[in-house]
């Protein structure tokens, strides 16, 4: 079946959050796609509806096994099904995590920039955000680890948790195995627990695929939370469903009581049966879905380069989302990108978001029909155009 990412949704009046906007505005931000998911999984919610009754729901059997099915066809990653539990969200499971197995002042530790709802789970949780800064090089626009800041960081004796976004959000880039070894076993070494987002782990548009960190040999996964979920692959964010991935058994069972503490173990309707449509029928969706997307994004990178050479995309390789360097214009993203809006109707996501050196940076969004990604390059580059030098 070929499927149809060129026809323009209409998600206004739809209680579509990133859709909640001015006549004539473009949102290229909110990470979700503005494509209709597979028929696969929508003919799976048609048939639980048409059921009628709708009670309380468990995880099944089924379901553990579609997702070992999924991560061992798409990346040839083994997981035992008692390694999984359910959730109801890659975020509602980490800041539960957060809250279990740290206490009040502790210090969380990201890798920044990095995605902005981080930062509600640690400081909401009454945690400190402690960072460590990925290295940017202006040159090749490329980030790399610090390492000996990331060990002096997970060395503190406060630091009890760390966060990491495999793949990274916003910079897309994907952690090759030997750093995400190194990462593990530094932070083994020093006694910190890593929960590991990798929701967007099937996103690669291009390269090497992703290493699931659970995937990775026993001895360093022993301290290992992993939260993965088809709510970004096949856009059911809304559908709040997710899979927690932990090989250890003692640390497995008090996620397991974390998750069922703070209540977010439970399913809705639709979780069982579109998760198990997702990952045992969705991957023919899927691959098209990344030929489009990778189609818009050399179609951005070649419109930047022909006609706005002061930025610089990123060269990340997953995602649908871009970051991309305006340092050349202003290293206030937040006042560049509310020009953008007011000049052009154009939305984007302002770097700040993502602290770090997020204020050289905007975010984009490509997940949309071809059409609106055109509309949106012409509206960047007139606000480009008209930008006042703030420099």
């Amino acid at each position: 079946m070929k499927y149809d990412f060129d026809t323009i949704l209409d998600r206004r009046a739809t209680n579509s959050e990133k859709w909640h906007i001015k006549e004539g505005e473009l949102p290229l931000t909110i990470a979700d796609m503005d494509f209709k998911t597979a028929t696969e999984i929508t003919d799976a919610m048609k048939k639980k509806i048409d059921q009628g009754a709708f009670g309380y729901e468990y995880p099944t059997k089924e379901y553990y096994e579609a997702v070992a099915y999924w991560y061992q066809s798409e990346h040839h990653a083994h997981a035992e099904t008692d390694w999984m539990r359910f959730t109801t969200g890659v975020i509602p499971a980490l800041t539960a995590s957060v809250h279990h197995f740290s206490h009040e002042g502790d210090n969380v530790l990201l890798m920044e920039p990095v995605y902005n709802t981080f930062y509600n789970s640690i400081i909401n949780s009454g945690r400190h955000v402690i960072a460590s800064q990925q290295l940017y090089d202006n040159e090749t626009h490329t980030y790399q680890v610090d390492w000996y800041d990331l060990e002096d960081k997970l060395a503190n004796p406060l630091t009890t948790l760390m966060i990491l976004c495999n793949p990274h959000n916003p910079t897309g880039y994907v952690w090759t195995r030997d750093e995400l070894e190194r990462i593990l076993s530094l932070a083994k070494r020093h006694g910190v627990i890593v929960i590991s987002d990798e929701i967007h782990g099937d996103l690669v548009l291009e390269g090497a695929d992703y290493t699931p960190a659970f995937s990775l040999p026993t001895d360093l996964t022993t301290n290992l939370i992993t939260l993965v979920s088809t709510s970004k692959t096949f856009n059911l964010a809304a559908l709040h469903s997710a899979t927690g991935i932990v090989p250890n058994p003692i640390l497995r069972e008090r996620f397991d009581r974390a998750i069922n503490k703070y209540e977010v173990a439970e399913p809705n309707l639709l979780a069982i049966p579109t998760t198990i449509a997702a990952y045992r029928h969705g991957a023919d969706w899927l691959h098209q879905l990344k030929d489009y997307v990778r189609g818009n994004k050399e179609y951005v990178a070649e419109f930047i380069k022909q006609n706005l050479p002061e930025l610089h995309l990123v060269p990340g390789t997953a995602t649908y989302l871009l970051w991309i360097d305006t340092s050349a214009l202003s290293d206030d993203s937040q006042q560049l990108a509310d020009f953008i809006r007011e000049d052009t109707g154009l939305i984007i996501n302002p770097g700040t978001y993502y602290h770090g050196n997020g204020g050289d940076f905007i975010r984009i969004n490509i997940a949309y029909p071809r059409k609106q990604i055109e509309d949106g390059m012409k509206r960047l580059a007139k606000a480009i155009t008209d930008f006042p030098d703030a420099k």
